[in-house]
């Protein structure tokens, strides 16, 4: 939940004080809303936190589960289904 006290602020008083509010976000990992002339403007969360978003989004959207598979697959992750499920019948004793 947000506590307005301290989770809205001005983007001026994130500016100036950038290391204390940087540590704040890894402590408490609640993101920040930040304004501009009163109006909120920006969100600022820890990395791990985006991430955790990221999954989350990627769970509930199929379409962003098979953009990040593809991304990972780009990058050198992942492995054959075959060869997985040949590995899986191996340790389980699953005829083919």
């Amino acid at each position: 939940m947000i506590d307005i006290t301290k989770d809205i602020q001005p983007l001026t008083t994130f500016r100036n004080n950038s290391v204390k509010f940087m540590r704040r976000l890894k402590k408490t990992r609640s993101p920040i809303i930040l304004t501009v002339n009163g109006k909120p403007e920006a969100v600022v969360q820890s990395a791990s936190e985006y991430q955790r978003l990221l999954d989350l989004a990627a769970a509930a959207d199929a379409n962003e589960g098979i953009r990040q598979g593809l991304t990972e697959l780009g990058h050198g992750k992942g492995r054959p289904a075959s060869e997985f499920l040949d590995e899986m019948r191996a340790k389980h004793g699953i005829p083919r």
